[in-house]
């Protein structure tokens, strides 16, 4: 009951701010009054859907939709009231000030300003509109990111050899077939030699791929394959199961899903890939992540290879490869992963700017990484998940192209 009143309390000042904003910078009642009453409307909403949330279910269709008016609504208002309370804190000095110098004509506190309250409304424009494109467009906004990464150690037989990647696919949370067809279709466009998946096929339920898997299945296979491993949501541990049997029947129903869609599970195995008379290792580990499940075995995984061979390492958390992997013994050349969506959020500017709050959690967590020639790359995440919507952060599918030294053209 507590934690309800100190919500409801915040969301009060909250609210009180962005009303007194409005008020102040817009004169027309009729506009302040439909934002009264849309306000009103959203936070009844958004309580009475916290309210409902189902632990036995987990994120749905009306969570999402939730989590995203609490954004929408909450963020533009919180920098509102930062920048109205900062001239309050204005107002009160100078009030203090005016009361002891007898310059304030017996009024403690100056008048709101106008330009202030209109300033603030301008800011906080931003970011609503810029969530709105989220959720509207950004979602489905792929990006097809090529990178060629030289290795002084690849079989020259693998010289140009072509990786596509796609990671977090989380199919309960999609709304559009002719989005998810369209990235399917830029997909078999890069003609790839070999796909990998790293993992994340659901949030949280087998069931929420079913209605996907025909158009999943369109995915053409190229000549090596296409591979894939778990993520740390397929494993049904953000949800109350009502029986330990339950969940793991709904554990290997997510395993049976890649197969029906054509992918090979690697579950801490490995296989190679020849060409010609050389090969090179692809690895697969359950997922590895820390403060998440740590299924992962790469000594396993590894099984028969040794430092010399080439490997292809899948690991879903990028973490796995900057707690484990980088100064491996083992030698593992090219990690893959995903997990972290880049937030979903943040700014990228090539050659100027790429930030986004997942880089405080994560050192690693979306693009080219290197470590005494040890590569990591992160993808940035196929789907969505949480908030529903990208903001700066596109989806991604990667093309990867592994080059031996000296053969770059």
């Amino acid at each position: 009951m507590l934690r309800w009143i100190l919500f409801i309390s915040v969301l009060l000042v909250i609210e009180i701010y962005a009303f007194q904003a409005f008020k102040t910078a817009i004169k027309h009642k009729w506009i302040v009054f439909s934002y009264q009453m849309l306000s009103i409307a959203v936070i009844i909403y958004v309580i009475y859907s916290l309210s409902q949330f189902d632990r036995a279910v987990g994120q749905n269709r009306q969570s999402l939709i939730t989590f995203g008016l609490i954004l929408l609504t909450l963020l533009p208002k919180i920098i509102i009231m930062v920048i109205l309370f900062g001239e309050d804190i204005w107002r009160i000095i100078y009030g203090i000030y005016g009361k002891f110098s007898d310059k304030n004509n017996g009024d403690f506190l100056p008048e709101r300003r106008k330009f202030v309250s209109q300033t603030a409304l301008g800011i906080a424009a931003i970011p609503f509109l810029s969530l709105i494109y989220g959720m509207t467009i950004g979602k489905y906004n792929f990006k097809v990111r090529k990178q060629t990464i030289q290795f002084p150690d690849l079989p020259d037989s693998f010289d140009g050899f072509k990786i596509l990647q796609i990671s977090d696919i989380h199919s309960g949370s999609f709304d559009s077939t002719e989005k998810i067809e369209y990235a399917i279709d830029l997909i078999n466009q890069q003609e790839a030699d070999i796909i990998l998946f790293t993992g994340d096929i659901v949030n949280t339920h087998a069931t929420e791929m079913h209605p996907w898997i025909d158009t999943f299945k369109k995915i053409k296979t190229p000549e090596y394959g296409k591979f894939s491993v778990l993520g740390n949501h397929d494993y049904g541990e953000y949800i109350t199961w009502p029986t330990k049997q339950a969940k793991l029947k709904n554990f290997e129903d997510i395993k049976d899903l890649h197969q029906m869609i054509d992918f090979k599970l690697l579950l801490n195995e490995n296989l190679k890939l020849k060409k010609g008379n050389e090969e090179i290792a692809l690895v697969g580990v359950e997922n590895w992540g820390v403060g998440f499940k740590q299924a992962g075995d790469l000594a396993k995984a590894s099984e028969g290879l040794t430092q010399k061979d080439f490997k292809i390492l899948m690991s879903h958390d990028p973490s796995h490869w900057d707690f484990e992997v980088k100064n491996h013994a083992g030698n593992y050349q090219l990690t893959l992963s995903g997990h972290t969506h880049g937030f979903q959020f943040g700014i990228e500017i090539p050659g100027f700017i790429k930030w986004s709050p997942v880089q405080y959690r994560y050192p690693q967590w979306a693009g080219l990484y290197e470590t005494n020639k040890k590569y990591l790359y992160v993808n940035r995440g196929f789907g969505f998940h949480a908030y529903p919507g990208r903001v700066g952060i596109m989806p991604e599918i990667t093309v990867l192209e592994l080059k031996k030294s000296g053969n770059i053209s």
